[in-house]
Protein backbone atom coordinates (compact mmCIF):
# COMPACT_ATOMS: atom_id res chain seq x y z
CA UNK A 1 0.00 0.00 0.00
CA UNK A 2 1.30 3.73 -1.05
CA UNK A 3 2.43 5.72 2.07
CA UNK A 4 0.62 8.90 3.37
CA UNK A 5 0.84 11.92 1.31
CA UNK A 6 3.41 14.76 2.46
CA UNK A 7 1.60 17.75 3.15
CA UNK A 8 4.00 20.93 3.22
CA UNK A 9 2.53 23.65 5.19
CA UNK A 10 3.86 27.45 5.14
CA UNK A 11 2.01 29.85 7.46
CA UNK A 12 2.56 31.42 10.14
CA UNK A 13 -0.04 29.15 11.71
CA UNK A 14 1.22 26.22 10.10
CA UNK A 15 1.60 24.57 13.68
CA UNK A 16 -2.39 24.72 14.24
CA UNK A 17 -2.65 23.18 10.77
CA UNK A 18 -0.48 20.34 11.41
CA UNK A 19 -2.44 19.50 14.73
CA UNK A 20 -5.76 19.84 13.82
CA UNK A 21 -5.73 18.59 10.29
CA UNK A 22 -3.34 15.94 11.53
CA UNK A 23 -6.08 14.87 13.95
CA UNK A 24 -9.12 14.88 11.20
CA UNK A 25 -7.50 13.98 8.29
CA UNK A 26 -6.02 10.68 8.21
CA UNK A 27 -3.70 9.36 5.55
CA UNK A 28 -1.34 12.27 5.85
CA UNK A 29 2.07 13.43 7.33
CA UNK A 30 1.71 17.19 7.95
CA UNK A 31 4.69 19.14 7.75
CA UNK A 32 4.62 22.62 9.21
CA UNK A 33 7.55 25.61 8.04
CA UNK A 34 6.65 29.51 9.43
CA UNK A 35 8.87 30.41 6.20
CA UNK A 36 9.90 29.59 2.74
CA UNK A 37 13.79 28.76 3.34
CA UNK A 38 12.78 26.23 6.38
CA UNK A 39 10.12 24.94 3.66
CA UNK A 40 12.92 24.62 0.65
CA UNK A 41 14.28 21.89 2.77
CA UNK A 42 11.26 19.48 2.98
CA UNK A 43 10.16 20.50 -0.76
CA UNK A 44 11.53 17.50 -2.47
CA UNK A 45 9.54 15.35 -0.44
CA UNK A 46 5.77 16.71 -0.36
CA UNK A 47 2.77 16.29 -2.81
CA UNK A 48 0.92 18.72 -1.32
CA UNK A 49 1.38 22.57 -0.64
CA UNK A 50 -0.66 24.50 1.75
CA UNK A 51 -0.36 28.53 1.93
CA UNK A 52 -1.70 31.82 1.79
CA UNK A 53 -1.16 32.37 -2.17
CA UNK A 54 0.79 35.68 -2.02
CA UNK A 55 3.54 34.36 0.20
CA UNK A 56 3.78 31.15 -1.68
CA UNK A 57 7.72 32.05 -3.50
CA UNK A 58 7.84 30.23 -7.24
CA UNK A 59 11.14 28.80 -6.33
CA UNK A 60 9.38 26.80 -3.45
CA UNK A 61 6.78 25.50 -6.73
CA UNK A 62 9.78 24.85 -8.54
CA UNK A 63 12.13 22.69 -6.24
CA UNK A 64 9.11 20.43 -5.63
CA UNK A 65 8.71 17.79 -8.22
CA UNK A 66 6.45 15.54 -6.55
CA UNK A 67 3.77 18.22 -5.90
CA UNK A 68 -0.03 17.25 -6.85
CA UNK A 69 -1.88 19.99 -5.50
CA UNK A 70 -1.39 23.33 -4.28
CA UNK A 71 -4.04 24.21 -1.63
CA UNK A 72 -4.26 28.24 -1.29
CA UNK A 73 -5.29 28.97 1.96
CA UNK A 74 -6.97 32.85 0.57
CA UNK A 75 -9.50 33.47 -2.02
CA UNK A 76 -7.71 35.51 -4.84
CA UNK A 77 -5.14 32.97 -6.43
CA UNK A 78 -4.06 35.56 -8.86
CA UNK A 79 -0.45 35.40 -8.73
CA UNK A 80 -0.58 31.39 -8.83
CA UNK A 81 -2.22 31.22 -12.11
CA UNK A 82 0.82 32.99 -14.16
CA UNK A 83 3.03 31.22 -11.94
CA UNK A 84 5.33 29.05 -14.97
CA UNK A 85 7.04 26.59 -11.87
CA UNK A 86 3.28 25.38 -11.53
CA UNK A 87 2.36 22.62 -14.05
CA UNK A 88 -0.68 22.06 -15.27
CA UNK A 89 -0.89 18.87 -13.92
CA UNK A 90 -1.25 19.85 -10.17
CA UNK A 91 -4.67 20.65 -8.99
CA UNK A 92 -5.18 24.43 -7.71
CA UNK A 93 -7.67 24.89 -5.63
CA UNK A 94 -8.17 28.26 -2.65
CA UNK A 95 -10.44 28.96 0.95
CA UNK A 96 -13.74 30.60 -1.33
CA UNK A 97 -16.51 30.72 1.21
CA UNK A 98 -14.59 31.98 4.46
CA UNK A 99 -13.99 36.25 4.11
CA UNK A 100 -17.57 37.19 4.07
CA UNK A 101 -17.32 38.12 7.37
CA UNK A 102 -14.66 39.92 7.43
CA UNK A 103 -14.90 41.45 3.69
CA UNK A 104 -18.43 42.78 4.39
CA UNK A 105 -17.28 44.26 7.54
CA UNK A 106 -14.93 46.45 6.03
CA UNK A 107 -17.44 47.28 2.68
CA UNK A 108 -19.30 48.38 5.63
CA UNK A 109 -16.63 50.78 7.58
CA UNK A 110 -15.92 52.44 4.41
CA UNK A 111 -19.30 53.24 3.14
CA UNK A 112 -20.28 54.49 6.86
CA UNK A 113 -16.89 56.14 7.08
CA UNK A 114 -17.19 58.03 3.58
CA UNK A 115 -20.85 58.87 3.69
CA UNK A 116 -20.41 60.16 7.56
CA UNK A 117 -16.77 62.40 6.48
CA UNK A 118 -15.24 60.04 9.59
CA UNK A 119 -11.35 61.69 8.19
CA UNK A 120 -12.71 65.12 8.68
CA UNK A 121 -14.07 63.98 12.36
CA UNK A 122 -10.20 62.48 12.88
CA UNK A 123 -8.85 66.02 11.63
CA UNK A 124 -10.99 67.98 13.94
CA UNK A 125 -10.27 65.53 16.60
CA UNK A 126 -6.23 66.44 16.21
CA UNK A 127 -6.97 69.88 16.19
CA UNK A 128 -9.35 70.11 18.81
CA UNK A 129 -12.18 71.33 16.85
CA UNK A 130 -16.05 71.12 17.61
CA UNK A 131 -17.85 70.88 14.24
CA UNK A 132 -21.20 69.28 13.53
CA UNK A 133 -22.84 68.83 10.40
CA UNK A 134 -25.55 66.90 9.13
CA UNK A 135 -25.12 63.08 9.19
CA UNK A 136 -26.72 60.76 6.57
CA UNK A 137 -27.31 57.45 7.05
CA UNK A 138 -27.91 54.01 5.31
CA UNK A 139 -31.21 52.84 5.15
CA UNK A 140 -33.10 53.60 1.80
CA UNK A 141 -29.54 53.76 -0.01
CA UNK A 142 -28.98 51.53 -2.88
CA UNK A 143 -25.64 49.92 -2.95
CA UNK A 144 -24.66 48.13 -6.15
CA UNK A 145 -22.19 45.26 -6.08
CA UNK A 146 -20.07 44.17 -8.83
CA UNK A 147 -19.63 40.65 -8.44
CA UNK A 148 -21.92 38.16 -6.87
CA UNK A 149 -19.79 35.13 -5.54
CA UNK A 150 -20.04 34.55 -1.62
CA UNK A 151 -18.67 37.36 -0.16
CA UNK A 152 -21.30 39.42 -2.36
CA UNK A 153 -24.24 37.57 -0.90
CA UNK A 154 -22.66 38.22 2.80
CA UNK A 155 -22.68 41.78 2.34
CA UNK A 156 -25.88 41.81 0.61
CA UNK A 157 -27.06 40.38 3.88
CA UNK A 158 -25.50 43.06 6.04
CA UNK A 159 -26.91 45.73 3.75
CA UNK A 160 -30.43 44.45 3.71
CA UNK A 161 -30.34 44.73 7.41
CA UNK A 162 -29.45 48.20 7.50
CA UNK A 163 -32.32 49.12 5.90
CA UNK A 164 -30.30 49.85 1.99
CA UNK A 165 -31.54 48.40 -1.35
CA UNK A 166 -29.15 45.46 -2.69
CA UNK A 167 -28.52 45.00 -6.61
CA UNK A 168 -25.38 43.13 -8.36
CA UNK A 169 -23.83 43.16 -11.53
CA UNK A 170 -23.44 39.78 -13.01
CA UNK A 171 -23.01 37.44 -16.19
CA UNK A 172 -23.24 34.31 -14.18
CA UNK A 173 -26.29 34.58 -11.85
CA UNK A 174 -29.76 36.60 -12.76
CA UNK A 175 -31.41 35.79 -9.31
CA UNK A 176 -30.08 36.01 -6.12
CA UNK A 177 -31.32 36.11 -2.70
CA UNK A 178 -31.37 39.54 -1.17
CA UNK A 179 -30.96 41.42 -4.52
CA UNK A 180 -33.82 43.45 -5.57
CA UNK A 181 -32.10 43.40 -9.11
CA UNK A 182 -28.93 41.57 -10.48
CA UNK A 183 -28.07 43.90 -13.83
CA UNK A 184 -25.95 42.11 -17.04
CA UNK A 185 -22.86 43.64 -17.15
CA UNK A 186 -23.45 44.91 -20.46
CA UNK A 187 -25.85 47.29 -18.03
CA UNK A 188 -23.06 48.26 -15.87
CA UNK A 189 -23.71 51.57 -16.61
CA UNK A 190 -27.31 52.00 -15.65
CA UNK A 191 -26.94 49.85 -12.36
CA UNK A 192 -24.40 52.48 -11.36
CA UNK A 193 -25.87 55.67 -12.02
CA UNK A 194 -28.92 54.03 -9.39
CA UNK A 195 -26.34 53.23 -7.02
CA UNK A 196 -25.38 54.97 -4.13
CA UNK A 197 -22.46 52.84 -3.44
CA UNK A 198 -20.99 51.02 -6.05
CA UNK A 199 -18.64 48.42 -4.32
CA UNK A 200 -16.47 46.43 -6.71
CA UNK A 201 -16.09 42.42 -5.64
CA UNK A 202 -15.23 40.40 -8.31
CA UNK A 203 -11.73 38.24 -9.14
CA UNK A 204 -9.26 39.62 -10.85
CA UNK A 205 -8.85 38.60 -14.92
CA UNK A 206 -8.28 39.88 -18.06
CA UNK A 207 -11.96 40.66 -18.46
CA UNK A 208 -12.46 42.43 -15.15
CA UNK A 209 -9.15 44.43 -15.65
CA UNK A 210 -10.35 48.16 -15.50
CA UNK A 211 -13.94 47.07 -15.58
CA UNK A 212 -14.85 50.16 -13.44
CA UNK A 213 -13.38 52.98 -15.67
CA UNK A 214 -13.81 56.14 -17.36
CA UNK A 215 -17.41 55.38 -18.81
CA UNK A 216 -18.61 53.48 -15.32
CA UNK A 217 -17.53 56.30 -13.33
CA UNK A 218 -19.14 58.99 -15.26
CA UNK A 219 -22.08 57.39 -15.13
CA UNK A 220 -22.29 57.38 -11.16
CA UNK A 221 -23.93 59.73 -9.22
CA UNK A 222 -21.69 62.89 -8.14
CA UNK A 223 -23.07 61.75 -4.76
CA UNK A 224 -22.12 58.26 -4.82
CA UNK A 225 -19.25 56.58 -3.32
CA UNK A 226 -16.92 53.91 -5.04
CA UNK A 227 -15.76 51.21 -2.81
CA UNK A 228 -12.70 48.27 -4.16
CA UNK A 229 -11.87 45.38 -1.68
CA UNK A 230 -11.17 43.16 -4.67
CA UNK A 231 -8.03 43.90 -6.44
CA UNK A 232 -6.63 47.12 -7.96
CA UNK A 233 -6.66 46.04 -11.21
CA UNK A 234 -10.00 45.74 -11.24
CA UNK A 235 -10.61 49.90 -11.33
CA UNK A 236 -8.98 52.47 -13.85
CA UNK A 237 -6.79 54.12 -10.86
CA UNK A 238 -6.11 57.05 -13.10
CA UNK A 239 -9.57 57.38 -13.76
CA UNK A 240 -10.59 57.44 -10.68
CA UNK A 241 -7.80 59.93 -9.82
CA UNK A 242 -9.56 62.47 -12.02
CA UNK A 243 -13.48 61.99 -10.45
CA UNK A 244 -11.84 62.47 -7.26
CA UNK A 245 -10.48 65.77 -8.42
CA UNK A 246 -13.14 66.73 -10.20
CA UNK A 247 -15.93 66.00 -7.99
CA UNK A 248 -17.17 63.73 -10.43
CA UNK A 249 -18.33 61.10 -7.38
CA UNK A 250 -18.40 62.51 -3.40
CA UNK A 251 -15.68 59.26 -2.61
CA UNK A 252 -14.14 56.28 -2.70
CA UNK A 253 -12.84 53.51 -0.09
CA UNK A 254 -9.68 51.68 -1.35
CA UNK A 255 -8.43 48.81 -0.04
CA UNK A 256 -6.77 47.34 -2.86
CA UNK A 257 -4.43 49.10 -5.75
CA UNK A 258 -2.59 48.05 -8.66
CA UNK A 259 0.86 48.73 -7.05
CA UNK A 260 1.51 47.23 -3.25
CA UNK A 261 2.29 48.50 -1.54
CA UNK A 262 0.86 51.55 -2.73
CA UNK A 263 4.04 53.79 -3.52
CA UNK A 264 4.33 57.11 -1.39
CA UNK A 265 4.22 59.34 -4.23
CA UNK A 266 1.02 57.88 -5.61
CA UNK A 267 -1.34 60.79 -5.61
CA UNK A 268 -4.28 58.32 -4.23
CA UNK A 269 -2.48 58.98 -1.05
CA UNK A 270 -3.79 62.59 -1.49
CA UNK A 271 -6.65 62.24 -3.56
CA UNK A 272 -10.03 63.97 -2.07
CA UNK A 273 -12.60 61.60 -0.44
CA UNK A 274 -10.17 58.96 -0.73
CA UNK A 275 -10.17 56.61 2.35
CA UNK A 276 -6.90 54.30 2.03
CA UNK A 277 -6.16 50.97 4.23
CA UNK A 278 -3.80 48.32 3.38
CA UNK A 279 -5.14 45.17 1.57
CA UNK A 280 -6.66 43.89 4.67
CA UNK A 281 -10.02 43.55 3.94
CA UNK A 282 -9.61 39.30 4.15
CA UNK A 283 -7.71 39.30 7.38
CA UNK A 284 -9.09 38.29 10.57
CA UNK A 285 -7.75 37.31 14.09
CA UNK A 286 -8.58 33.98 13.24
CA UNK A 287 -8.39 33.52 9.90
CA UNK A 288 -7.03 29.90 11.03
CA UNK A 289 -10.02 28.66 12.67
CA UNK A 290 -12.18 29.79 10.01
CA UNK A 291 -9.98 28.05 7.15
CA UNK A 292 -9.81 24.60 9.57
CA UNK A 293 -13.46 23.33 8.22
CA UNK A 294 -12.93 24.32 4.68
CA UNK A 295 -9.62 22.22 5.02
CA UNK A 296 -10.66 19.38 6.55
CA UNK A 297 -13.22 19.12 4.25
CA UNK A 298 -11.26 19.42 0.97
CA UNK A 299 -8.37 17.22 2.98
CA UNK A 300 -10.77 14.31 3.16
CA UNK A 301 -12.27 14.70 -0.25
CA UNK A 302 -8.46 14.67 -1.82
CA UNK A 303 -7.90 11.32 0.02
CA UNK A 304 -10.98 9.78 -1.18
CA UNK A 305 -11.12 10.82 -4.60
CA UNK A 306 -7.82 12.60 -5.74
CA UNK A 307 -8.01 16.09 -7.69
CA UNK A 308 -11.21 14.58 -8.98
CA UNK A 309 -12.67 15.13 -5.86
CA UNK A 310 -12.17 18.66 -5.47
CA UNK A 311 -13.50 21.91 -7.38
CA UNK A 312 -9.77 23.06 -8.69
CA UNK A 313 -9.11 26.36 -10.25
CA UNK A 314 -8.25 26.24 -13.73
CA UNK A 315 -4.49 28.14 -14.35
CA UNK A 316 -1.77 28.03 -16.72
CA UNK A 317 -1.18 25.12 -19.23
CA UNK A 318 -4.79 23.74 -18.10
CA UNK A 319 -6.40 27.04 -18.24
Amino acid sequence: MPGPKTVLILDDHAGYYAEKLGAACPGYRFVPTTDADTALKHAGEAEVLLGLAPFIPERLVAAMPRLEWLAALTTGVDNLLTMKALGPEVALTNCSGMHGPQMSELAILLMLSLQRQFPRMLDNQNSARWEKWPQPILPGKTVCILGLGSIAEALAERCNAFGMRVTGVSDGRSEVPGFARVFRRAEMKQAAGEADFLVVLVPYSKETHHIVGEAVLAAMKPSAYLVNIARGGCVDEAALLRALEGQGIAGAGLDVFATEPLPPEDPLWRAPNCIITPHVGGLSATYHEQALPILVEKFNAYARGGAAALDTIPHGGNA
